[in-house]
């Protein structure tokens, strides 16, 4: 374009509504390339800089775009705006395009006259704005009059949607007695219209249901209390509707609602009451300590903890330590209890105060409330007539171990307590211990020794006593004396071990071979004392020794260093042991100590041939023909035990191993009684055979032979298909069967009837045949007629 050619200018019309119809004016600056406004001023602050000599120069042409509105769910189709450029003559010379978001789908353009239209209804709150790009081409060249320009179309909110509330269903609890302006909920709705565009999104909220007692700050949405001193007890939930509306509750605008649910907690604001001033309880003398004599409740309006309380006895009476009070966790009652026992002799009535008391008490309301009430007890003792009672209620006494039989132990006393002292007699308890070590008379309680007494087996007598009275009840007591029997010294020392002391074949006169101690029965006033000493012999010992250490212990020494094996393998030595009882008792052991090749460590060996040998006493070569012996004897055994089997074997016989039937037809009749008296005297034998005496068939092949078996019994007969099939269901009956034996063994008849020459040997027809000729009288059975002579001798077939 030349330097002095003139501008030209687009201009963009949008339909709008009328209060906020815009015109919006594009201004092309010559040069062929559109851009921003910020761009252009950009370039004009580079010319000034660079000197006024530069403003003769040509700017290049921009956009300048304004947003287009579109009220969304506009009918359509609807013109919201034109691009008309300068360029266009009327001549349809230029094309316009529109692309971007929405383009042809949601927006269009006149390609000819330069309209854009609305397509369809536009949702602002599914999307609020729109960027497309606008382009004006030559329809001669193709080629774009002016650059590809954005520009954005806002779609314009409605009143179309209602205020929603979130966090649906509220529910919320206040303490009750709170003053007014307590805050209980916040309730919040959202209005999904734009909230920066009129009042479609302005939210206000108020109360439908719940007033006077509650209220709700219009703009927040927050309830209040407005009441004071609501009670838990009157009404313990209240149901609060709040609303909401949009257009800031202007006509035309959307409202919805929703329920808050508000529920009082509790406070102690009320004390325990009981509800009478006097309870009155009886309880029989003989109720033993703990015994429940009765509950009381003091009612409380409170829940939870605000309603637990204390319950209390007086304690400036002595009624007050004879029963004690215990407050139910579960049930918040007082539960009145015995402590000590009761004597309708000596008291027969208790008068006492009880008092029941909150444990968390409320300061606020101390000036309505005490927290605190009492009631009066009244309890009455009841006479029973009571079992006899020992004084005093236990006894110990002792006895010496010694104590002669009808030695008097000690004594016990049982008294009536009632107004009438009935006679008592007393007896010691079979079931309690030892009963037969003590007796005890009958009308005084004098308690002697039965039997000798023995500590050592039983130091200790619980002995219970009896006492009845002679009346009808026969009522009854009992105590336990504890008798413990005194020792005497009446148990020798012995050896505290079972000693086997042994002596290496190098030890040296001198040596220490075994040390010793020793253990009494008896028990000692202070601490045992053991004297250790040899048996007096004429002759001094010449191998060993004992030298008392005087501490309970004594040692065994050598005499001499000559011990060997080959010269003697064991000593005996008597030891004799005294304790220091009074008087002095003395205890003899006798000790094997045995000659040992010691290892080099000193030890002699414990296992092996020589050892048992030495625990036996016995030398090697006697323990060793010992055992030469025994083996011996057990081979001769086993031989005569292998030697009487075998010859038991051949008198029984060989083992049948395999047994066969005849070949022929006519042989497989196995057993076959027919009208002989004696069936089994025609029955065809079962023989072995003699080349299968070793070997026993398998069971598959002893099927395969009786199934060979029937179809040549079939060959016989007539080709009589139920006849065979009787057959093999009779065999299939025999292999399922569990309770069969173990024989695999099938008879089977030969079918014979017409086509043999021996006839049927079936009686089932002989009453269709002839008449049957007369017998001779000596000899009644039916003549026989052998069935070889027709079919004729051939190989035994095995079956199994």
């Amino acid at each position: 374009m030349a330097s002095g050619e003139e501008m030209r200018g687009w201009t963009v019309k949008m339909s709008m509504p009328s209060v906020l119809a815009v015109v919006a004016a594009f201004t092309m600056i010559p040069g062929g390339v559109l851009s921003d406004t910020r761009g252009t001023r950009g370039l004009e602050a580079q010319q000034l800089a660079q000197g006024s000599a530069h403003l003769h120069r040509r700017l290049k042409r921009g956009w300048i775009w304004k947003q287009l509105f579109v009220p969304e769910e506009d009918p359509t189709p609807r013109v919201i705006g034109q691009l008309k450029s300068d360029y266009d003559r009327g001549e349809a010379s230029m094309k316009y395009i529109l692309t971007g978001e929405g383009a042809g789908d949601a927006f269009e353009i006149d390609e000819y006259s330069g309209e854009i239209r609305t397509l369809k209804k536009l949702d602002r709150e599914e999307k609020s704005f729109y960027v497309l790009q606008a382009q004006a081409i030559n329809r001669r060249s193709n080629e774009p009059e002016e650059p590809e320009s954005e520009f954005i179309i806002k779609v314009q909110d409605i009143n179309d949607n209602g205020p929603q509330f979130q966090n649906e269903p509220y529910v919320s609890s206040i303490p009750e007695m709170c003053p007014t302006g307590t805050t209980v909920a916040r309730v919040t709705a959202t209005d999904a219209d734009d909230p920066m565009f009129g009042n479609n999104a302005k939210l206000i909220y108020s109360i439908l249901q719940g007033e006077p007692y509650f209220s709700v700050e219009p703009k927040t949405g927050i309830v209040l209390t407005s009441w004071p001193d609501m009670d838990r007890e009157a009404r313990d939930e209240y149901l609060v509707v709040v609303q909401v509306k949009d257009m800031l509750g202007l006509s035309g605008g959307y409202s919805t609602s929703t329920t808050v649910t508000v529920s009082l907690t509790d406070v102690n604001d009320n004390g325990p009451t009981f509800q009478h001033h006097l309870y009155a309880f009886a309880l029989p003398e003989d109720s033993a300590v703990g015994t429940t004599v009765g509950r009381i409740m003091a009612q409380d309006g409170d829940t939870g903890v605000h309603a637990r309380m204390t319950y209390s006895l007086e304690d400036d009476l002595e009624e007050s330590s004879t029963f004690v009070i215990r407050t139910d966790p579960v049930t918040q009652e007082g539960v009145v209890l015995l402590a000590k026992p009761l004597d309708y002799e000596a008291k027969r009535r208790f008068v006492m105060a009880a008092e029941a008391a909150n444990d968390h008490v409320d300061t606020r309301f101390l000036t309505l409330e005490e927290f605190r009430d009492r009631t009066t007890l009244k309890i009455v003792v009841e006479d029973v007539d009571e079992p006899p009672v020992f004084l005093p209620a236990a006894h110990e006494w002792k006895v010496p171990e010694n104590a002669a039989v009808g030695a008097v132990v000690g004594s016990v006393t049982a008294r009536d307590t009632d107004a009438v002292n009935n006679p008592i007699r007393y007896s010691i308890d079979g079931r309690s211990g030892n009963t037969k070590a003590f007796k005890i008379d009958a009308n005084n309680g004098t308690i002697t020794v039965a039997k000798a007494l023995d500590r050592e087996t039983a130091q200790w007598h619980n002995v219970t006593v009896e006492a009845e009275e002679t009346t009808a009840n026969h009522l009854s007591s009992s105590v336990v004396v504890f008798i413990k029997v005194l020792d005497i010294n009446d148990n020798v020392p012995t050896l505290a071990g079972d000693y086997q002391p042994f002596i290496c074949e190098g030890t040296q006169a001198g040596e220490l071979i075994q040390l010793l101690s020793a253990v009494d029965l008896d028990e000692p006033a202070e601490r045992h004392h053991f004297y250790f000493s040899m048996v007096s012999e004429k002759h001094i010992n010449p191998n060993f020794t004992i030298r008392d250490n005087q501490d309970n212990t004594a040692g065994i020494v050598a005499r001499r260093s000559t011990f060997t094996r080959k010269d003697r393998s064991r000593y005996l030595l008597p030891v004799v042991v005294t304790d220091s009882g009074s008087p002095a008792l003395t205890g003899t052991s006798t000790l094997t100590i045995s000659v040992c090749r010691c290892q080099p460590a000193g030890h002699c060996p414990t296992g092996g041939v020589e050892a048992l040998a030495l625990s036996m006493g016995l030398s090697l070569q006697a323990l060793l023909g010992l055992l030469v012996c025994l083996v011996t004897l057990t081979v001769l055994s086993l031989l005569m035990l292998v030697v009487r089997r075998h010859r038991r074997k051949q008198q029984e016989g060989p083992e049948v191993a395999v047994m066969e039937l005849p070949e022929a037809p006519s042989q497989k009749v196995l057993y076959y009684g027919g009208e002989d008296p004696d069936p089994r005297r025609h029955a065809v034998p079962l023989r072995r055979h003699p080349r299968r005496r070793e070997r026993r068939l398998r069971r598959e092949e002893v099927r395969a032979s009786i199934r060979m078996s029937l179809r040549e019994s079939h060959l016989i007969g007539p080709d009589d298909e139920v006849f065979r099939q009787f057959i093999l269901d009779r065999l299939s009956e025999a292999d399922r069967d569990p309770d069969a034996g173990p024989s695999d063994c099938l008879r089977t008849f030969a079918y014979e009837g017409s086509g043999s020459p021996a006839g049927s040997l079936s009686s089932l027809e002989s009453s269709a045949l002839e008449p049957e000729p007369e017998r001779p009288f000596g000899n009644p059975r039916p003549p026989m007629v052998r069935l070889t002579p027709w079919y004729g001798g051939g190989e035994e077939d095995t079956i199994f």
